[in-house]
């Protein structure tokens, strides 16, 4: 009985266009001549009263009663291969994971090889990007992005779940394609915008967060660092900040040579995190990189529900059964004829 309601209370079809099948029967029984035969088998005297008879009887009735059922189990029939669908309740399926930022420094700084890594002196990009390879491995369930940027702040890749897009797009990404100054400011209002969600309600501001890697301090740009994370804060962003490089010493031919000081603005990369509720983390070596982005990892996903869905609940059984039913019942009648 529940099943009946259900098939009488569908809300849709998935193929409608098959119950253009449903004149068939009647277009072939209308233009393809009935069989007749020849001749009658045997002919003797009485036969025109024999036939009188039998045409009297109820003969007729029955060859109706056949093609009406077999009329009936064809329209069944097409209304199960139509696929009669109902909208079941709706469900909010439990989803995990962060929308996390990243935004690397591509400012001329970074072109210094004062970074070792596997026993040869390297760039800082070049050590920043194994390390965030090696983080992006760890991070399923993220949607992820990637901001560069130097005299001006470009995305190259929006959020994703589709980290190897993310990867490359890092692995292509060269000293002084954004520009040779630093715009941290116009960097952390970029991946803001990026990073609004489409409905607040749903969301969480914890599930929102930036990654602001850099070498230098803030020398270019539209925007205020610290204004920038003001807008960041009030649009539930949380920004880690990371202050990246050596200790203002160069390489000239394999020594490290010390160049008096070092040109990180460390304080106010401490205050943009302070103000967002982030995290301030100094790396003086790919170590010191890998094991802040390590420590980032251990961030614990934050259950969220996702967006509710109202599954589809196929209702062609029923029909289906009937429908060969009547058409074994159909054939049974026009054997007995």
């Amino acid at each position: 009985m529940n099943t009946l309601l259900a098939l009488l209370s569908i809300q849709g079809f998935a193929w409608p266009w098959l119950f253009a099948a449903l004149p068939l029967p009647l277009l072939v029984y209308a233009l393809v001549p009935a069989r007749r035969n020849a001749g009658a088998a045997l002919r003797v005297p009485w036969s025109d009263r024999v036939q009188r008879i039998a045409a009297a009887g109820d003969g007729a009735t029955r060859v109706q009663g056949f093609r009406w059922l077999a009329f009936l189990a064809w329209c069944l029939l097409c209304f199960a291969a139509a696929r009669p669908q109902q909208l079941g309740p709706a469900v909010a399926p439990p989803q995990a994971g962060r929308d996390l930022m990243l935004a690397v420094d591509l400012s001329a700084s970074m072109g210094e090889e004062d970074m070792q890594l596997g026993g040869r002196m390297v760039d800082r990009l070049t050590a920043a990007k194994a390390v965030l390879s090696d983080f992006l491995d760890r991070r399923a369930g993220d949607r992820v992005g990637l901001i560069v940027f130097g005299e001006r702040a470009f995305a190259l890749t929006p959020l994703t779940l589709d980290r190897d897009s993310v990867r490359d797009q890092l692995g292509d990404s060269v000293v002084g394609l954004a520009g040779r100054a630093t715009a941290i400011g116009d960097a952390i209002a970029l991946a803001t915008k990026r990073l609004q969600p489409k409905e607040r309600a749903q969301l969480s501001s914890k599930q929102h967060v930036l990654i602001l890697l850099t070498d230098g301090v803030n020398t270019a740009g539209m925007l205020d660092p610290e204004k920038a994370a003001g807008i960041a804060r009030d649009s539930g962003v949380r920004i880690h900040t990371i202050a990246f490089g050596g200790n203002g010493s160069v390489s000239v031919f394999g020594f490290q040579l010390p160049m008096g000081g070092d040109d990180v603005d460390e304080a106010g990369l401490q205050r943009i995190a302070a103000l967002t509720g982030g995290r301030f983390f100094r790396a003086r070596d790919t170590d010191d990189l890998a094991g802040i982005y390590a420590e980032i990892d251990k961030l614990e996903p934050v259950q969220r529900q996702g967006r509710a869905v109202r599954p589809k609940i196929e209702r062609y059984p029923l029909p289906l059964a009937v429908a060969l039913m009547l058409g074994l019942l159909a054939l049974v009648v026009g054997r007995r004829r």
